[in-house]
């Protein structure tokens, strides 16, 4: 979201966050909020703008929960029964899996002004719903982040004389043991002259699930966590050497930064994105084991100088893509200047 909203306010737009933490938006992003949970706030904040704008992320899924699914269509309609104009940006659409989850997102989605998509694989998403609002693919509201300033130390990849891996791994329902196979491949990190370093995305589930790795390697893989905002995690990912990413916007963020991004492939977003970086497929989960990682890693790379000039491109190629995000709001609104998102 900050991505998206900052750029919305350079361009003039008047910007009001649905936010989890209203006052952790304004104080580390300069944005108004409203509680995302207080409806009546909510729809306050959508009959005083002039679009309700969902600048990206994979909101309309059931894989979770069909909540989620829910809580955007209601947004969606609140807006629509207000008359207001509803723009989708930067999206991931699925997995759904459901019957009603495909149901309410394709009437939600269907009454949408607009839909930018982030990848491919979503703009199918929407035709298999047979959504038939205009949508075109742009990409990820995230390379919209300006490029990091505090990057004095973004050359030295170095802890020592070990150069830094960044990991971030994330909780899965089943089928994977994260713990054990990230642990593990940390200690051969280490073992091999790299040093692992485990980054938190997500602090409700990424937190508790670190703390469990290093309990099980005896507490010696260094961390970041209760990092604040996207900006801090650019600048700490533009200090590593490389990224293995279970959590889509840590291969996000490390592109943001010219890093290359080892991806995980829990979820078929993941896969989407590492086929667009075009530096290697993502490694598939079934059967993978902290060995197998390891080389699927070494491997990786071997081919680093290369895969980071083709990142750098990527990165502005994406970064044009996410300015479409910004200008579809723009023509759909013409000229006018609140936007909820």
């Amino acid at each position: 979201m900050a991505g998206f909203a900052n750029a919305a306010q350079r361009e003039g737009f008047e910007v009001t966050a649905l936010s989890g933490s209203p006052d952790e938006s304004y104080r580390l992003q300069g944005i108004s909020a409203v509680p995302r949970r207080d409806m009546a706030s909510v729809q306050r904040a959508i009959d005083n703008c002039d679009a309700l704008v969902f600048p990206g992320g994979s909101i309309f899924q059931d894989v979770t929960s069909i909540r989620s699914v829910y809580y955007y269509a209601k947004l969606i309609s609140m807006a629509k029964k207000s008359k207001k104009k509803v723009v989708l940006a930067g999206q991931g659409i699925g997995p759904l899996s459901t019957f009603f989850g495909k149901r309410i997102a394709a009437k939600a989605l269907g009454s949408a002004d607009f839909i930018g998509v982030r990848d491919p694989q979503a703009l199918n998403a929407l035709r298999a719903l047979n959504v038939r609002t205009p949508a075109k693919v742009t990409a990820d509201s995230a390379f919209l982040l300006p490029f990091p300033t505090l990057l004095e130390d973004a050359e030295n990849f170095q802890v020592g004389k070990m150069r830094t891996v960044a990991i971030s791994p994330r909780p899965i329902a089943k089928g994977f043991d994260v713990t054990g196979v990230i642990g593990d491949f940390c200690k051969m990190l280490f073992q091999s002259g790299t040093m692992p370093v485990l980054i938190s995305m997500d602090r409700k589930e990424d937190d508790p699930l670190i703390q469990q790795i290093s309990d099980r390697q005896g507490g010696k893989i260094p961390d970041l966590r209760k990092i604040e905002s996207p900006q801090e995690i650019q600048r700490r990912l533009a200090r590593v050497d490389c990224v293995v990413a279970m959590r889509l916007h840590a291969g996000i963020l490390a592109t943001t930064v010219n890093v290359p991004a080892l991806m995980l492939n829990y979820d078929p977003k993941v896969a989407s994105f590492a086929r667009l970086l075009d530096i290697g497929s993502a490694v598939n989960l079934e059967g993978l084991t902290a060995a197998r990682l390891f080389d699927a890693y070494t491997t990786f790379q071997r081919d680093r100088d290369r895969n980071a000039k083709i990142v750098e491109k990527k990165n502005l190629e994406m970064r044009g893509l996410a300015l479409q995000n910004l200008q579809i709001v723009i023509d759909t609104l013409g000229a006018a200047s609140k936007v909820s998102s």
